[in-house]
């Protein structure tokens, strides 16, 4: 057991008059944000949130969600994060899976889950009364901080715990790695329901940092911000970039912005290369929700040299690529596994899945990469058969599920296409059974009910088989050559 002091109830003792965060138009110092936090603790303990117990957060990015996470936090709570994308089916699974007691919501999401008794507006919540209540002078590191699910390669989805030392870790080793300074203000232009939005509130509280919000993205607003110093550093996937350079046209971005955190997978080359003309200073960083945000970084000094890879472990974290159970020889691709304090203990109410990808502390990712000589990363492929859209981690056998639980649906496999917007979007390949008519159309109507809206196929082909070896397994690496000739762009083999 490793107490810390509660991590805002500190900052706010220490530095109460630094500003903690700002929308551009509010807000709100260390002191401020302790006491609003207090206040929505109060009220939570009215409704009968307990230590321990599950809370769900619907909400998107605004100084009230970082409020509550604090106010969960100090009544013990642990706090869910529920992507606001997700359809009410998806919704009321997690809500089911995770056990949770209560959802607060955004008063214009609140209706997204119909009468769900468990959920309560923002707008309800502040018109309750408060009621007397200690809030935790300390938080064990070791304990569940928050919850966020994710899909795993079989689809379906599981609970990651992080816990505060999870966090705690994460924003130490980013500190060790990009450093600290004093006009430092971070940009959360990705949504706080997502690690690498969330662990920007996590390092706010702990560096004593200003955070900047958006409650959507705004290449605009964004590179204006950036312009007048007021930003930085920003976390950003490569179309979020594409768009800021887009509005950016000729300029180039004052020395006052020191770090753009670029996740989300590989970026393009093309892509990396216009920043580095234009001087972007572009950190590249593999992580994913397992090990709390970033866990592989490259450092500046090798951005034009090692122009591709994701750079070496932060400082606590370490780092190696696995391949039939043996270490790798340099530029040798295997699986990523990675170790430290910053990876999760573990699937919530998953022990199986837990034990399948935690061995001896060591966190099989299943995404494919290789080092170079000097221990590089490179990383090659997100979980083989895993679609990043947008940022967005969208897996083939989560949208397969749905297709073949269609009554006219024999067969389905989906693999990711290039797009030039999102970077991929999932493409579905469907063997219809015998007699049946469905349409393409009728196919995706049937997955929008039941899919968020980046996980719906752009297209759906119509095959009479599809690709599986002696096993009779899948080969989702091979559905693209099922597109019809007239059909595929240039860059398709």
């Amino acid at each position: 057991m490793t107490m810390m002091p509660n991590w805002l109830k500190q900052r706010a003792f220490l530095t109460p008059e630094r500003v903690a965060v700002s929308d551009g138009k509010r807000s709100k110092t260390f002191a401020a944000l302790h006491e609003a936090a207090a206040v929505w603790a109060r009220r939570l303990a009215r409704v009968g949130v307990k230590e321990g117990e599950i809370v769900a957060l619907l909400m998107k990015n605004r100084i009230e969600m970082v409020e509550l996470v604090h106010a969960l936090f100090f009544l013990g709570a642990r706090v869910l994060l529920l992507n606001v994308r997700l359809t009410a089916y998806e919704l009321g699974w997690q809500l089911d899976d995770s056990g949770a007691r209560l959802v607060i919501a955004d008063n214009d999401l609140a209706g997204r889950l119909g009468g769900d008794g468990r959920v309560l507006s923002v707008e309800e919540l502040a018109a309750l009364p408060e009621a007397e209540v200690d809030e935790k002078e300390t938080c064990d590191l070791d304990d569940v901080a928050t919850i966020m699910y994710t899909s795993g390669t079989t689809g379906a989805p599981k609970g990651v715990m992080q816990t505060y030392g999870n966090h705690w870790w994460s924003a130490v080793g980013s500190a060790l790695n990009l450093g600290v300074q004093e006009n430092d203000c971070w940009l959360a232009a990705v949504p706080l329901f997502h690690i690498s939005g969330l662990s920007i509130v996590m390092r706010s509280v702990i560096y004593g940092m200003p955070m900047r919000l958006q409650p959507s993205f705004d290449p605009e607003e964004a590179n204006d911000w950036i312009m007048r110093g007021e930003v930085t550093v920003m976390s950003v996937v490569a179309a979020m970039l594409q768009r800021l350079l887009a509005v950016l046209g000729d300029a180039r971005y004052p020395d006052t912005f020191r770090c753009m955190l670029l996740g989300g997978g590989p970026a393009p080359r093309p892509l990396l290369e216009a920043c580095k003309d234009k001087g972007i200073p572009v950190y590249q960083t593999y992580g994913m929700t397992e090990t709390a945000s970033q866990i592989v970084t490259l450092a500046p000094e090798y951005s034009l040299t090692k122009l591709g890879s994701a750079g070496k472990p932060l400082f606590p974290a370490q780092l190696r690529i696995e391949n039939d159970g043996k270490t790798a020889a340099p530029y040798e691709a295997g699986e990523i596994v990675v170790k430290g304090p910053n990876v999760t203990k573990g699937y919530w109410r998953r022990p199986e899945a837990t034990a399948a990808a935690i061995r001896d502390g060591w966190l099989y990712t299943g995404d494919i990469g290789y080092l170079d000589e000097e221990g590089f990363l490179y990383v090659l492929d997100r979980r083989s058969d895993l679609i990043i859209s947008g940022g967005e981690n969208v897996y083939p056998a989560e949208i397969e599920a749905v297709l073949l639980s269609h009554p006219d649906v024999e067969e389905a496999g989906v693999t990711g296409i290039e797009d030039e917007t999102w970077g991929q979007v999932p493409c579905a390949f469907v063997r219809l059974k015998p007699g049946a008519a469905a349409d393409e159309e009728a196919l995706r109507a049937f997955c929008r009910a039941r899919l968020a809206k980046y996980k719906v196929p752009a297209r759906i082909y119509f095959v009479n088989r599809l690709p599986r070896n002696a096993a009779q397994k899948l080969l989702r690496r091979e559905l693209k050559t099922l597109i019809p000739a007239e059909e595929k762009p240039a860059s398709h083999p």
